[in-house]
Order: structure tokens, then sequence, then C-alpha cells
């Protein structure tokens, strides 16, 4: 019994020492710690606001300002290690050789990163565009440091790895998109009426943007109707129902007007008889 109480007693004794010892810098170190954590929230607010004077994107700022916030808290932890007595030195290359082997192995992120901060700092979209990358199109949803995401009007998600982005060809429509519609008339019919006809529907669709000017026009002389071109601007989220509600009511005035919109039809004749 007695040589237990003596080894509770040493217990104690080593536990008092090292409180001793090493309290004030442990609370030193939280000390730090809290003040970095505040200092890197400060620092952070402060770049939102010069970012946002710099009109970025909402994705893109929110990265910029996790990042400087993190280098800040970074740097305090640094200062609370050193406090503790902790050796950096050999931290810091046992470190940079776990980080060599960290990078080979995920060699597909890093490129997804390095092509993140490449869309980042050339903007060659912005967050509402609508994009045509290879097969994929669809409006910008998001910009992260990995990956972009596309929606479509399906209400589907198309996430996209930046670096299959970096380096491609790619189509920006921007913020609107210009309908490809068209209709055919009857050769007999008035084109005068019917484009005056085309453009009093556009001007009365809400959907239809007044600037830039929708485009109409006769595009073609097919072989049973004169082809109309039909090519107002919208925005991205009204691309397809614009197009519906501009041929039903197009299809509604020309019956009106009686505008004939003629079938598909050939001509046989028949020579000395015989087909």
């Amino acid at each position: 019994m007695n040589d237990q109480f003596q080894s509770i007693d040493q217990v104690k004794a080593s536990a008092i020492d090292m409180v001793i010892k090493f309290g004030p810098k442990l609370l030193v170190a939280v000390t730090i710690l809290v003040a970095g954590y505040v200092v890197a929230r400060w620092l952070g607010g402060m770049v939102d606001r010069l970012l946002q004077r710099l009109k970025l994107e909402p994705p893109i700022r929110s990265l910029l300002v996790r990042v400087a916030a993190l280098f800040v808290f970074g740097v305090f932890v640094i200062m609370a290690l050193q406090n503790l007595g902790v050796e950096l030195l050999p931290l810091i290359a046992g470190l940079g050789v776990a980080g060599a082997g960290v990078a080979l192995a995920m060699q597909g992120i890093l490129g997804n990163v390095a092509a993140g901060l490449t869309i980042i700092f050339t903007q060659p979209f912005h967050v509402g565009d609508y994009i045509s990358i290879g097969d994929e199109e669809g409006e910008v949803l998001d910009m992260s440091l990995f990956s972009t995401t596309l929606g479509h009007t399906d209400r589907s998600k198309v996430i996209i790895p930046n670096r299959k982005i970096v380096g491609e060809i790619l189509h920006n429509y921007g913020k609107v998109r210009q309908l490809p519609l068209s209709v055919g008339v009857a050769y007999n019919t008035d084109i005068d009426l019917a484009l005056r006809t085309v453009e009093k529907v556009l001007r009365a669709n809400v959907r239809v943007l007044q600037e830039p000017v929708p485009v109409v026009g006769v595009r073609q002389l097919a072989d049973s109707s004169v082809v109309i071109s039909v090519n107002p601007w919208v925005s991205v989220p009204d691309y397809v129902a614009a197009g519906a509600e501009i041929n039903k009511a197009i299809l509604e005035a020309f019956r009106a007007s009686d505008i004939a919109i003629p079938f598909p039809q050939h001509e046989v004749r028949l020579l000395g008889g015989v087909l």
C-alpha cells in the first residue's frame, strides 16, 4: 500500500511540475490562437468588402476570403507552436515530404485546383451566364476551386471538373440567348403583313427583350413556302418557355389574319400516260 501511495504522490508531483513548467506557455499559446481567430475573421471581412468593390463573383469572393483568413490563422498557429517550444524545421521538412507524396497521389485534384485558379483570375464566364463546353451546355450555377456546376432547363445539374474546362473551346452566350425560330407562309401571302404580324406577336410577349432588337425577315424561298426567320432575344431562364409561347401566338395570329401556313407537298406529273 505504501508503494502505491508513493507512486500516486510521484504522479501528482510530476503533474504539478508539468503544469508549472508548461501551464503559462499553454495559456499563452491558447491566447495566441484565440487572437489569431479574431484577427482572421476581421481580416476576412475587410477582404470581402474590398472584393465586393471589385465586383467579383460570390463563389470567387468567398474562396479568396477563406484563403486570406486561413493564411492569417496559420501564422498565429506557427507563433503558438513556437511559444510551446515545438521545433518547426523538422516539422516543416516532414510536411514537405508528406506533401510531395500527397501531390503525386492527387494529381487530378491538384489539376482541378490549378484550373480553378485560372478560371477565377481570367474570368471567361460568370455565374448566370449560359455556356457551352464540348458536348455539355447550361447556365452557370456555381463555381468552386474544383468544379463548375451547370444547370439545365429540366432542372438537372452537370458538374464539370475545372481541368475539363481550361484549354477547351468555350462558347459563352452570356445572360441572354437568341431563339432560332422560323415559320413558313404560302407564296401568295402578303409578306409585309406576315412580317408585321410576327413583330406584333414579339412585342406582346413579356419574355422577349426589346433590346437587342428581335431579328425578323425572309430567310429562305423553300419548295412550298416562304420561310420567315423569327429570332428574338430572351433571358436564359425564359429560353424554352418563350419559344413555345411565341410559336403558339404566331399560329393564332396567322389564323386570325387568314395567313396560310402551307403543308409540304410535291407535284407529280404523268407524261404520256406512263408513271
